[in-house]
C-alpha cells in the first residue's frame, strides 16, 4: 500500500505550504497554505492545481493603480537609465495622453481603452506611435508583475495599426533651397551649419556637437563620435545614435574653404554656441534654425531634410558608391537604406544594359 504524501494534523486536516507565483519585499517566494479535511490525495491535487496556475501565470497580484500611475512607476523603474529626451517623451504621453485611462485600474485594461487613447490623438502619427509604444511596454511590464495575464496582450493590442500619414522631412532640397545653401545671407555660424549637414549628411545633434579638433582639413575628413541633445532647455553631449554613428565622412571641396576658415576663426572648441555660453541651448537653436529657414524662404524646411538630401543624392551615384558605404557614411546600417530609398535604387536598374555587359564579354 503507498504511503501518503501528507499526514493528517492534530486540527484533522491535511495541509502544506505552496508557492502562489508572487514574491515577498525580500524577493523570496511567497506561499500560501492549502488545506482541506478529505484526504492526503485530495490535497495532492490541490497542489497539482496550484502548482499548474502559477506555471500557466493565471494567479495574478491584485493592484489598484490605474493606467497612468502605474505608467509613472514603470517609467521610473523600468526606464530609469535611458536618455534624458526619451524620458521626457514618455513622461509627456503619460502626463498628457494617458490622463484619460488615470481611472482605469490597469488590471482592467482593456482594447477599448487604448483606442480611447489614440483616437484622442487623431491626426498626429507620430504622437500615436509614441502612445501605442508606451502602452505596450506598460502592460508588458504589468504581465511580469502578474497585475494582468500573458494572455490579456494579444486580446488588447491585436490589429491596432497607426494609418501612417506623408512625413514632410523625407524629401530632398529643391533646385531653390539647394540654391540658397550657396547664395542666401547667412551669418557665419549659420552658414557653417548649413554647410555641415549639407555637405556631409550629417544629423542635427551631430553637427551641433562638432569641434574644431574634429576636423582634419589636410585629409578633407570630418569625425563624428558624439551628438548634442536637449533636457528641456539645458544641452548636454551625448554618444551618436547608435554604434554605427561614429564615422568619418569626407568633406566636400565647395564647403571645405569656408569651414576651414570658420574653425581657424573661432574663440572657443566648439562650432555652434549661444552667445555667453560654450554650447547651444535649445531655445537659442529654435531661434538659430527659424533664422536659416527665413533666409532660404523655406516655412517647412528642418535639418532632417538636407540628411535626406544627402543620401538621396549619394544613391543616385551608385554603384560608383555601394550601398554599405553610403550606410556608413550616414553612419546607419544598410536595411535604412534600402527601405527608404529602394525606389532611387530601382530607378537606377537598367536591366537591359546588365545583361548585354554581363553576357557580351
Amino acid at each position: 500500500m503507498a504511503t501518503a504524501k501528507y499526514t493528517k494534523g492534530k486540527d484533522g486536516y491535511f495541509q502544506a505550504k505552496v508557492w502562489d507565483g508572487t514574491y515577498t519585499e525580500k524577493g523570496t517566494k511567497h506561499r500560501v497554505t492549502v488545506r482541506t479535511k478529505k484526504s492526503s490525495r485530495a490535497l495532492e491535487e490541490m497542489v497539482r492545481e496550484m502548482d499548474e496556475k502559477v506555471r500557466n501565470r493565471d494567479i495574478l497580484k491584485e493592484s489598484k493603480a490605474s493606467v497612468q500611475d502605474y505608467a509613472r512607476t514603470w517609467l521610473e523603474i523600468y526606464k530609469h537609465d535611458v536618455e534624458l529626451n526619451t524620458k521626457a517623451m514618455y513622461r509627456r504621453i503619460i502626463d498628457v495622453h494617458l490622463d484619460i485611462l488615470k481611472s482605469v485600474p490597469i488590471s482592467s485594461i482593456r482594447k477599448t481603452d487604448v483606442l480611447i487613447c489614440l483616437n484622442a490623438a487623431s491626426g498626429k502619427t507620430r504622437t500615436q506611435e509614441q502612445i501605442l509604444l508606451t502602452l505596450k511596454q506598460v502592460v508588458k511590464a504589468a504581465i511580469t508583475d502578474k497585475h494582468i495575464s500573458p494572455a490579456v496582450y494579444m486580446e488588447i493590442f491585436d490589429g491596432i495599426r497607426i494609418k501612417k500619414q506623408k512625413v514632410t522631412d523625407k524629401r530632398p532640397l529643391t533646385q531653390g533651397e539647394k540654391d540658397a545653401v550657396f547664395s542666401a545671407d547667412f551669418t557665419n555660424m549659420q552658414k557653417a551649419f548649413v554647410y555641415v549637414i549639407y555637405g556631409c549628411g550629417l544629423r542635427r545633434g551631430e553637427a551641433l556637437a562638432l569641434e574644431r579638433s574634429d576636423f582634419d582639413f589636410k585629409g578633407k575628413k570630418l569625425k563624428i563620435d558624439k551628438s548634442l541633445a536637449f533636457d528641456e532647455n539645458t544641452p548636454y553631449i551625448k554618444s551618436t545614435k547608435s554604434q554605427n554613428g561614429i564615422r568619418e565622412v569626407p568633406i566636400p571641396s565647395n564647403v571645405l574653404p569656408f569651414l576651414q576658415e570658420y574653425c581657424r576663426c573661432l574663440n572657443g572648441a566648439r562650432l555652434f554656441f549661444t552667445a555667453g555660453k560654450d554650447i547651444m541651448t535649445k531655445s537659442s537653436y529654435v531661434k538659430f534654425w527659424a533664422g536659416i529657414r527665413q533666409k532660404m524662404d523655406s516655412p517647412d524646411l528642418t535639418a532632417h531634410i538636407f540628411r535626406h538630401n544627402y543620401c538621396t543624392n549619394l544613391c543616385y551615384q551608385i554603384p560608383t558608391v555601394s550601398i554599405k558605404k553610403i550606410a556608413e557614411l550616414l553612419g546607419d546600417d544598410e536595411k535604412m537604406v534600402i527601405e527608404v530609398y529602394n525606389h532611387i535604387i530601382l530607378d537606377k536598374e537598367d536591366a537591359q544594359k546588365a545583361v548585354e555587359m554581363a553576357l557580351n564579354c
